[in-house]
């Protein structure tokens, strides 16, 4: 059963992050202000998670501003949505064994 966990995608295993990408599947681009509210994460915390998503490649981060205001959208990149339907199938697999 073990061996099962440890294929997981250690980037996804973390709720939030794979919250932020249960997002972003759905919608193409999502304001930060938005995922932060969804979430109910603080500024920093989101910021984190973000970081490690823009990193690993599975998101891509465009900044702008609306006037005077910046304004902070995300994106999942390909590579993004191909970890998260790996995760899953992943993840089904695992309950699939397991089920009596």
């Amino acid at each position: 059963m073990k061996k099962g966990f440890l294929d997981l995608d250690k980037i996804l295993d973390n709720r939030i992050r794979l919250s932020i990408l249960s997002i972003l599947m759905i919608e193409d681009m999502v304001p930060f202000k938005e995922i932060k509210e969804s979430l109910g994460l603080t500024d920093g915390n989101l910021a984190s998670h973000i970081k490690a998503l823009e990193k690993a490649e599975y998101i891509k981060v465009y900044k702008s501003f609306i006037g005077k205001k910046p304004n902070t959208e995300f994106k999942i990149t390909k590579i993004g949505k191909k970890a998260f339907t790996e995760h899953l199938k992943k993840l089904e697999h695992l309950i699939s064994q397991h089920k009596k």
